[in-house]
C-alpha cells in the first residue's frame, strides 16, 4: 500500500507565533522539531500497519522544514520551493493521502494563522463556486488523480468546517483549538502522539473498508481569485485568458484542476514578485 503525506506548519500543535514560521524566526527550531515528530509518528504507524511506500511532501514556506536526519529510512521526502504541484508534489499513484498541520482558510474566526495558500497575496479562492482552503484545493487535485484524503490533522476550526462538510470520510484529528490568530491550546506532545496514532489507524481502517473516496469537481474548472492588493489583480489580468471582475478579483477557466493549480501557483508567484519590486 502507498501513502502520501503533506505537511504544513500553521496547524501543528503549539505553533502560535510568527517566529515559528520563518527560517530566521527565533522559534523556528522548535517548530521544526514538532513538525518532524508529527510526521515521524504518523509515518511509523502507517509503516507498522502495512504501508510499504510513503512519500512526504514538506510543504510550508521554503519547504525545508523537516529534520532530514530524523526522517525514517523507509520514506521519500519531497523538499524545496518552488516546485510543480507545490503541496502535493509526489502524490500521484498513492492509494491515499494524509494532511498534517493544516489550517483554516482566510477569514475563518478562532483559527490560528488563517490564510489560503499565500497570506501575503490571497484573500479568497473559489473552485467552481466553492470557497476553498488549502485542504480543499489540494484534495480536489488529488481527487483528479484518484487519490482520496483519508486523514486531516490540524486546527480544530478546519476540522469542523471544510473537513466535516467536504471530506466527511476523512479521519479528522484536531491538534489545537485556537483562541485567535496568534493563540491556541493543545495537548502535550505525549497526548498529540496518541491522537496521531489513533487517527492514522482509523484512516487505514477506512481505506481498507473502502469508506474513503476522491474529492471530485466538474471540468472545465472555473477559478475566482480575490487578491489582497489591486496591483496583484492588475498583474494577473495581463494574461489573455484572465478576466478582471473588479479591483481585486479575477476569473479564469482551466481544462482540469491540475491546470488550474498550475496557473494559480504562477499568479501567486507573480504577485509576490510585484510586492517585492514595490517594497524595495
Amino acid at each position: 500500500m502507498r501513502a502520501f503525506i503533506s505537511l504544513d506548519l500553521e496547524g501543528l500543535p503549539h505553533i502560535v507565533s510568527r517566529e515559528h514560521l520563518f527560517v530566521k524566526g527565533a522559534l523556528y527550531g522548535e517548530a521544526r522539531k514538532i513538525a518532524t515528530e508529527v510526521v515521524r509518528v504518523v509515518a511509523e504507524t502507517l509503516h507498522e500497519n502495512g504501508v510499504d511506500r510513503i512519500v512526504i511532501a514538506d510543504s510550508h514556506g521554503p519547504m525545508v522544514n523537516i529534520l532530514v536526519d530524523e526522517t525514517p529510512s523507509y520514506v521519500k521526502l519531497a523538499r524545496g520551493f518552488p516546485r510543480p504541484m507545490s503541496m502535493v508534489a509526489g502524490a500521484k499513484g498513492s492509494d491515499f493521502a494524509v494532511f498534517l498541520g493544516y489550517h483554516a482558510k482566510a477569514g475563518t474566526g478562532h483559527a490560528t494563522f488563517d490564510h489560503t495558500y499565500s497570506g501575503a497575496t490571497v484573500d479568497r479562492l473559489e473552485i467552481n463556486g466553492v470557497e476553498v482552503s488549502e485542504t480543499l484545493l489540494n484534495a480536489y487535485l488529488l481527487g483528479e488523480w484518484n487519490v482520496p484524503v483519508a486523514m486531516v490533522a490540524g486546527d480544530k476550526a478546519l476540522i469542523e468546517t471544510d473537513v466535516k462538510e467536504h471530506l466527511p470520510w476523512a479521519a479528522g484529528v484536531p491538534l489545537k483549538e485556537s483562541f485567535g490568530r496568534y493563540s491556541a491550546i493543545s495537548p502535550g506532545m505525549d497526548g498529540i502522539r496518541d491522537l496521531l496514532r489513533e487517527g492514522a489507524l482509523e484512516a487505514l481502517r477506512r481505506v481498507e473498508k473502502n469508506e474513503v473516496r476522491p474529492l471530485k469537481t466538474e471540468t472545465p474548472v472555473e477559478v475566482k481569485l480575490r487578491f489582497l492588493n489591486s496591483a496583484h489583480a492588475e498583474t494577473a489580468a495581463l494574461l489573455p485568458f484572465v478576466e478582471r471582475l473588479d479591483g481585486k478579483t479575477i476569473r479564469f477557466e482551466a481544462k482540469s484542476v491540475e491546470e488550474a493549480y498550475r496557473v494559480f501557483e504562477v499568479l501567486v508567484l507573480a504577485s509576490a514578485g510585484v510586492s517585492s519590486i514595490v517594497n524595495r
